[in-house]
């Protein structure tokens, strides 16, 4: 401690104690005139407690703020399915090996309800309240995952998720997020082994097919998408480059068919795109929202001879939704199948997870299984590389990982931590 002593007329000291500890003070009628200060510096000694050291950690804490309700829910549902079948599996070997220790996974989802801004309070309360060691997605519209990535961000949480490149990672960069899924039309970067090679961008599927019967159109383009953060990355990239291929996009010099969110008339950008007999139509944008804009163009006579609705059309849920025939021959990208060669945890196929999903929930195949599964596969590799569940060292070897997993090789590009995936395409039929 430290005591600040003044000297004062007549030799009396008053002792004025600094942090707390009481010196001793002159009577009032002693104190008289202040002449000069001294300081003297007091040392306590003593036997200090030895410092302690935390408990081992007893478990991975992974959490997942989830859209389970809510119009992207079928994105979140197939997630958490995902989510759950691979932590069962890590958790039957064992749990995961850090550091010599095999750890279990404690897995932790909470509903935003499809709300961007739900999902960033979720994200803090996982990492501030549950004390998580990283956030997992898997799959989603940027709509959600940015704000999360912001979150993790802010706080230095590894986050592995999923969202088209472009719309992302304009809201980035980010150091702690990283991505799992395709590009709109960026090119991979060369010396990738991914580098060159066709299925890797949105761009690539929707032409493989529009070019394919593009001697039966008239090759003028409908463009409708949302005015989220997925839409408008969209909207801004696929005017270009159809008129970089010779195609006539219609309107986009004036935003039409990018539309607000909520919109439940469509009928004047529809009677546009009939007028201008349109024989193509390519969308982003979420299902919902395409079921009705959908059933107006029938209701007004406008039925493209090529439609893609990108993010619309991807789950059965969606589409059975629109009614009697109105899915048939909408096309859409397709993620994952289970026929694909991949790598599961123990002896999971991608044949045998989708068995699984059906088994227990009776449901069409939901495509978002695998990024759910792939995504805490490629945490617990990440962790048992970094021997550690210090959170810098687990985010370095998620930068590292080159891996075979349930959605295929996994290489993270430094730059904008993307690993994009294959994509094909698919049309639904009766």
């Amino acid at each position: 401690s430290r005591r600040t002593y003044l000297q004062v007329a007549g030799g009396t000291v008053v002792g004025l104690a600094v942090g707390g500890a009481l010196g001793y003070l002159a009577k009032p009628s002693e104190v008289t005139t202040v002449t000069s200060t001294l300081t003297e510096t007091v040392t306590v000694t003593g036997t200090a407690p030895p410092p302690t050291t935390p408990p081992a950690a007893a478990e991975i804490r992974i959490g997942g703020p989830l859209s389970l309700t809510g119009a992207m829910s079928a994105f979140g549902q197939g997630l958490n399915f995902g989510h759950l079948k691979a932590v069962e599996d890590i958790n039957k070997l064992g749990g995961v090996n850090v550091g010599g220790r095999k750890l279990p996974i404690k897995y932790i989802a909470y509903d935003d309800a499809s709300d961007p801004t739900k999902a960033a309070s979720l994200a803090s309360q996982l990492i501030l309240a549950d004390k998580v060691d990283a956030l997992v997605h898997g799959n989603g519209p940027p709509v959600t995952t940015g704000p999360i990535c912001v979150t993790a961000d802010r706080y230095k949480v590894p986050y592995l998720m999923g969202s088209p490149l472009e719309p992302w990672w304009a809201g980035g960069p980010y150091k702690y997020a990283w991505s799992i899924l395709f590009r709109i039309g960026m090119p991979i970067p060369s010396g990738d082994p991914r580098a060159g090679m066709p299925g890797y961008s949105i761009l690539d599927i929707f032409f493989a097919l529009t070019d394919k019967y593009r001697a039966q159109t008239n090759e003028k383009v409908a463009l409708i998408a949302a005015d989220d953060a997925d839409g408008r990355g969209w909207y801004g990239a696929f005017p270009p480059a159809l008129v970089d291929k010779g195609y006539e996009p219609l309107g986009t010099d004036r935003n039409l068919g990018l539309y607000p969110p909520g919109t439940t008339d469509f009928s004047s950008m529809i009677r546009e795109w009939r007028d201008n007999k349109c024989e193509i139509l390519w969308g982003n944008l979420p299902g919902p929202d395409f079921g009705i804009a959908w059933r107006q163009c029938a209701e007004l006579g406008y039925r493209p001879k090529i439609a893609i609705a990108a993010r619309a059309a991807l789950f059965y849920e969606d589409v059975s939704a629109w009614g009697g025939n109105l899915p048939w021959g909408v096309g859409v990208e397709i993620w994952w199948d289970p026929t694909y060669p991949y790598k599961g945890i123990g002896d999971t196929t991608p044949a045998s997870l989708a068995e699984r999903w059906y088994t227990e929930t009776g449901k069409r195949l939901n495509r978002n299984i695998a990024f759910g599964y792939s995504a805490v596969q490629i945490l617990a590799d990440a962790f048992e590389r970094a021997g550690t569940l210090d959170k810098e060292a687990v985010n370095n070897a998620i930068a590292n990982t080159d891996g075979m997993f349930m959605t295929g090789r996994i290489k993270f590009i430094p730059d904008t931590h993307d690993s994009p995936t294959p994509l094909t395409y698919g049309q639904w039929v009766k």
